[in-house]
């Protein structure tokens, strides 16, 4: 046990974490969790995570004037997927929604100015928009920065003033879409509370545990294979 534990310590210290794989959504979730941001409302271009590599990617330059209102990113170690897609035809009365197969989009709120992405950051959720993306399932979860100083007294969507809800919504139904095109290609079915924000993030969760197991238990066993050849290694060339 040991000799994985510094294996692991070693590895920390040569590798770099991948933002949705390799860092933990933290201890307290989903009361509390982890936001890896990519966007910030200073980006006139739209980054993303690039699921191979683990690295920010740039996807688009911000088509409109429109900007996120709000730093933007997901929630690691989460995925949306099957329970997430049941979950919201159960509350839209639909049968074809499909996860979209990302992890758990985020928005959060703080009175301070984040400046770039790339970071991670502690956030509590109070809400969340039921979106629909061409089909698919793509729940954008709102939240405050934790020990925000003026936003902390947020403890459900329903404290949010109105006007900056209806900011959000805006950009998140248009910045898909080409001025004057009659068909939306996103659609939010519901605003939700505290709650359910609570309930989506753990539905996300048990579709990432279903989709990549535990992967601290897979990186185990292959690390403890490899010690174990090594030693074989060594054993084998004193004998010679």
């Amino acid at each position: 046990m040991d000799t994985l534990k510094d294996f692991w310590k070693l590895a920390g210290l040569r590798y770099k974490s991948h933002p949705w794989h390799g860092i933990n959504i933290g201890e307290d979730a989903p009361d509390i969790v982890t936001v890896f941001v990519e966007v910030v409302p200073s980006d006139t271009l739209k980054y993303e995570l690039d699921k191979e590599t683990g690295y920010l990617k740039l996807d688009r330059p911000q088509k409109f004037s429109n900007i996120i209102p709000a730093p933007y990113g997901f929630v690691p170690q989460t995925y949306c997927w099957k329970s997430v897609a049941d979950y919201c035809n159960s509350k839209t009365g639909r049968t074809d929604i499909v996860g979209d197969g990302d992890p758990l989009d985020i928005c959060v709120l703080t009175e301070r100015n984040i400046m770039y992405g790339n970071i991670i950051l502690q956030a509590i959720p109070i809400g969340g928009f039921r979106m629909i993306d061409g089909g698919e399932a793509d729940d954008k979860i709102i939240a405050v920065l934790k020990q925000d100083e003026v936003y902390s007294q947020w403890k459900d969507i329903s404290d949010v003033p109105a006007s900056l809800v209806t900011r959000l919504k805006h950009y998140f139904l248009t910045y898909k879409d080409m001025p004057g095109h009659q068909m939306q290609r996103c659609e939010i079915t519901h605003t939700y509370g505290r709650e359910e924000a609570l309930h989506v993030i753990d539905l996300s969760r048990k579709d990432y545990t279903k989709k990549f197991g535990k992967l601290e238990n897979k990186l185990s066993i292959a690390a403890m294979e490899a010690i174990s050849f090594g030693q074989d290694l060594i054993q084998a060339n004193k004998k010679k």
